[in-house]
């Protein structure tokens, strides 16, 4: 199986096995573990900001910041496509009691200064207040684009000016300022949070880590016990996240593959699959007419994971575990499927 459903699926390499066999553990919710406390100053540095938590996963991490940022019963403004909304289970609704209103980004994938505005409220004796902005980068269902740093700061300025905090759901971060050659820090020095995932591109097992200031990460810390993700001896998961950072440079190598994947596919009858800019690659059958569903399903039997986003869209994500080679022969299977389909 070439697996393609995700760069989630990656087992950790043997130096990872390696860190969390020998890793300097102690109880992470008493603050005396010593992996986990590198782990969260090395994050915090990564990105420019005060301190970070380590957390059991990116969704976790997004909620997180929801809550601390919100009162009940606020607004939230999202980008309709926005992963916080499509694929987080309502969790905004649900943890901490807000309302969202949605903006349609395009292919920009972060509000204009003015859809910020527009989309704004004021809290009154009848109207809740705008309490959350959050932006993604890269924006994983509009093909893993990577945001401009200026686009990102416009918005967050924007709603800097009307009192509005901004979190940033930087699940690919790191994805973003390799394509952009703009350090991650740089991208997000105008957000008041992020959160970024370990175990997506940079291939750890297991977490993501939430960012802010001192302040915030301490009112994250007892939320994150609320939410069941304090965690005891969590090194043992966080030494290899240690590894993973190290780990920003080669994602180059899955932008390339990437490129070398939609370009192949794009090259087949009835596919078409835009260059992307990341990790991601998106593939369009509807003139095939074969639904992603049906394209997934064959996909799996010719041995090519992928996972289906829309009725005729479905994605494909290159990883460290997927090779040049691997590319090669994933698309061989696939263009042996569509060969057969339209026999």
């Amino acid at each position: 199986m070439i697996d393609l459903r995700s760069d989630t699926v990656t087992k950790p390499s043997d130096r990872m096995r390696e860190a969390a066999r020998d890793a300097d553990v102690g109880d992470d919710v008493y603050r005396d573990d010593p992996t986990v406390n590198e782990l969260e100053r090395r994050a915090a540095e990564l990105v420019g900001t005060e301190a970070a938590l380590y957390v059991p996963s990116g969704t976790m991490g997004n909620q997180i910041a929801i809550r601390v940022h919100t009162d009940r019963g606020e607004e939230l403004l999202l980008e309709q496509e926005s992963h916080i909304h499509r694929w987080e289970v309502g969790g905004a609704a649900q943890l901490s009691a807000v309302q969202t209103r949605l903006v349609d980004a395009g292919d920009r994938c972060v509000p204009t200064p003015e859809q910020v505005w527009e989309a704004y409220v004021e809290e009154s004796l009848h109207r809740p207040g705008t309490g959350l902005l959050c932006l993604e980068n890269t924006h994983n269902y509009r093909g893993g684009i990577a945001v401009p740093k200026e686009f990102v700061d416009a918005a967050a300025e924007t709603a800097g000016e009307l009192g509005v905090p901004v979190h940033l759901d930087g699940a690919r971060l790191f994805n973003a300022g390799v394509a952009l050659d703009t350090p991650a820090d740089e991208l997000v020095e105008n957000v008041d949070s992020v959160m970024f995932c370990l175990s997506k591109g940079l291939g750890a097992p297991v977490g993501s880590m939430l960012a802010g200031s001192r302040e915030f990460i301490a009112e994250a810390r007892r939320i994150r016990k609320l939410f069941g993700g304090g965690m005891r001896q969590a090194g043992v998961i966080a030494a290899p996240g240690l590894v993973a950072l190290e780990n920003v440079d080669r994602l180059a190598d899955d932008h390339e593959n990437a490129r070398l994947l939609a370009s192949e596919l794009d090259d087949l009858e009835g596919l078409r699959s835009p260059e992307p800019e990341t990790n991601v690659v998106v593939v369009d059958s509807s003139e095939l007419g074969m639904t992603a569903e049906e394209f997934v399903a064959a996909c799996e039997n010719a041995g090519v994971g992928a996972g289906a986003f829309d009725e005729y869209t479905t994605r494909l994500c290159t990883h460290r575990d997927v090779s040049g080679a691997d590319i090669e022969a994933a698309v061989e299977r696939i263009e042996s499927i569509v060969e057969s389909f339209e026999a």
